[in-house]
């Protein structure tokens, strides 16, 4: 009896036995993991940001210029479109897909027959790869738009909003899961308390379950927010940027601009579709881009967690 109560004893994990072993090992245990950090991520982080303020065609020929790709980013038309046709997209899937999941959230958590069918068909389409969507929207699209003798590349507003359909229809459901998950986390007596007190549904809504699902809405947005500024599979299937603008840099030369490119999908064709010498300002403007979505994911985070309640 004497060894097994010695034996739980150790077992609990508030023992000072298991306290002063993990205070000795931990470093091995925590080794392996900052290991493959190191490799998987900071290392090809760092390395990045060096190549940036690089001239090279393979990393091993490397040759330091300093912040002239960064000049060159800047003063780049197809970039600067590609950035507020980007934060365009961003803005209007944001409230489109989180306005409607949220809505269908709330009408499948109403006891409805056949809310568990419903919820598997909106979800199903996120199983689904950006590329394989990208040509199968493409395919409808066009074959609407053939009737009107046009199709989805000769227009930018066709472009944006099959983007715009394209990716709702991919991420409401994804979404919609998480916000019922938040409305099924809601305390019941708060619920009849503000029936007690004669509150009707609009301002139920308003001050009893909004306030109250703010953490879904706070992950919700962040990854709708960095989804919109990342898509590159969809942009590359459906539009592949097109159609093109011919538009006249300050140095006299042309450059052409992809009207439905988003950043993403720039700075690949930056890299791979110029010349070799090209490649810099490509890394450069990834590096750009890497603090873009950082400074907006973090700014998003710390506005819609200041409005979360406590329950």
């Amino acid at each position: 009896m004497k060894k097994n109560r010695k034996a739980q004893k150790a077992m609990n994990v508030n023992s000072p036995l298991l306290q002063r072993s993990i205070g000795k090992w931990w470093p091995l245990f925590l080794l392996p993991i900052m290991v493959a950090f190191s490799i998987g991520f900071l290392y090809p982080f760092f390395s990045g940001f060096y190549l940036s303020m690089c001239k090279f065609t393979t990393t091993s020929d490397a040759e330091y210029i300093g912040f002239e790709n960064y000049t060159k980013a800047f003063h780049d038309p197809t970039f600067v479109h590609a950035f507020w046709y980007t934060a365009l997209f961003a803005i209007t899937s944001l409230v489109i897909i989180n306005l409607i999941a949220f809505f269908v959230a709330y009408a499948l958590t109403m006891e409805i027959k056949g809310t568990n069918i419903f919820r598997t068909v909106f979800f199903m389409p996120n199983l689904i790869g950006g590329i394989v969507l990208g040509y199968i929207w493409s395919m409808i699209f066009n074959g609407v738009l053939l009737k009107y003798n046009t199709n989805i590349l000769m227009k930018q507003k066709y472009g944006f909003w099959g983007l715009i359909i394209l990716i709702c229809w991919q991420q409401i459901g994804y979404m919609m899961i998480i916000y019922i998950a938040g409305l099924q986390a809601i305390p019941e007596d708060i619920k009849e308390a503000a029936k007690i007190d004669g509150a009707g549904r609009v301002k139920t809504l308003t001050h009893i379950t909004l306030p109250n699902i703010m953490p879904s809405i706070t992950i919700c947005v962040f990854l709708t927010l960095t989804n919109g500024f990342k898509l590159f599979d969809q942009n590359l299937a459906l539009t592949g940027g097109m159609p093109y603008e011919f538009k006249l840099n300050p140095d006299g030369t042309a450059s052409i601009v992809k009207q439905t490119e988003m950043l993403a999908l720039n700075i690949y064709n930056t890299f791979y579709g110029q010349s070799a010498t090209a490649r810099g300002v490509a890394q450069a403007k990834a590096v750009m881009f890497f603090v873009l979505v950082a400074v907006i994911s973090i700014v998003q985070l710390v506005v819609t967690r200041s409005r979360e309640v406590q329950q």
